[in-house]
């Protein structure tokens, strides 16, 4: 492969672009603020470097917590509009404020380097199997440029529009994701009382236009059978949900629904707490079928 990247965040998700990558025969270099992420990558083959070493690449591929990461990563430490060679592309996989996103845009090609965000969905199973959703916010043709290397990683990739896009509808996706987990925890609750089960609701429910990812998905893979294993974390989904939330505001429309989702999430700090997977949100709403019978 021509492209040569170097992936910066090597945490489940970036750790797993990586390496998917490096066994799509691309040259990769990996790189992260901690020596244990830089330790564990290197154990499995992929070359790995200090945030002050990092090469000249043509990609500059990026898997960070938030978009202040993102921002230092780019402006400060280690400064990628300075250090990356003119013409190269920074991608941003991470969820991001869109604001800040196309802020950052502007900056990276006003110092003669290319820009496209492609927040993913797919979790740390899909980056390992190159099977990972993308949502494509930048120019044509810097897609074009970068398109062997997206097919490696992805199984499906949507352009939505310029700078920003991307993150914008990644925002809209997870918030969507998060109402799913609730009124579909109430749904499969409300059923279990009547004396349904789980399973033989969810698949009526997924024969039917109330069907979503959550119920073909996220109930059977980690739900029903309790193993919350999803890679993502119940932070990570509150963090989402504060970003559209704000990002709705900015713009000046009223969502109320939205804002009740956001509440639901955040209603108790420690059931689920920040670290538990996101599926968790389900527990205590699915309990309420079992507790409503011990109460009669």
């Amino acid at each position: 492969m021509s492209l040569t990247i170097t992936v910066i965040g090597l945490g489940q998700m970036g750790g797993n672009m990586a390496l998917t990558l490096k066994a799509a025969g691309f040259a990769v270099t990996g790189s992260d603020l901690f020596e244990q992420a830089r330790s564990r990558l290197a154990a499995q083959g992929l070359p790995v470097v200090a945030p002050e070493e990092l090469p000249a690449s043509d990609v500059y591929l990026l898997s960070l917590p938030t978009s202040a990461h993102v921002r230092e990563v780019i402006e400060q430490s280690p400064g990628l509009l300075s250090l990356a060679p003119k013409g190269s592309v920074i991608v941003d996989t991470s969820t991001s404020d869109p604001q800040v996103s196309r802020e950052l845009a502007e900056n990276v090609i006003a110092a003669g380097l290319q820009w496209l965000d492609a927040p993913v969905s797919g979790g740390p199973k899909g980056a390992a199997s190159g099977k990972l959703g993308m949502l494509l916010g930048g120019d044509e043709r810097t897609i074009e440029r970068v398109l062997p290397m997206l097919e490696a990683m992805s199984a499906k990739r949507t352009r939505v529009g310029g700078p920003g896009s991307g993150h914008v509808v990644k925002l809209a996706n997870n918030y969507l994701c998060a109402a799913h987990l609730l009124t579909t925890a109430e749904a499969v609750a409300m059923a279990a009382k009547a004396g349904v089960e789980p399973a033989a609701c969810l698949a009526g429910l997924n024969s039917g236009s109330g069907r979503s990812a959550v119920s073909e998905v996220n109930f059977p893979e980690w739900i029903l059978n309790e193993r919350f294993d999803s890679g993502f974390t119940t932070g990570l989904m509150r963090k989402d949900l504060r970003l559209a939330r704000d990002a709705a505001e900015q713009l000046g429309i009223p969502l109320p629904l939205l804002q009740a989702v956001v509440d639901a999430w955040h209603g108790n700090a420690d059931h689920p707490a920040d670290s538990d997977d996101f599926n968790h949100i389900a527990t205590p709403i699915l309990a309420r079928a079992t507790q409503a019978e011990g109460n009669q």
